[in-house]
């Protein structure tokens, strides 16, 4: 597999990951079972019924652009 290949697939990961992640939430939700969502620095339980419990406050996501070097302590 050339670096071409791999760059070529490295690209299409954001939209498949993006797709199949939607697929399994819709999954776990039409089997009946809650899903946890993190929304402008706050955890929701989701239910199946369109139902958003507040869990928990929590940091919003830090953003960062592409290619920038990003140090996890």
């Amino acid at each position: 597999m050339s670096d071409q290949d791999i760059q070529k697939l490295e690209s299409q990961f954001p939209a498949m990951s993006g797709s199949a992640f939607a697929a399994a939430r819709e999954r776990v939700l039409k089997s009946g079972q809650s899903v946890l969502q993190s929304e402008h620095g706050v955890v929701y339980e989701v239910f199946p019924d369109g139902r958003r419990v507040e869990v928990k406050k929590i940091e919003p996501p830090t953003q960062f652009k592409t290619g920038r070097i990003f140090t996890i302590r």
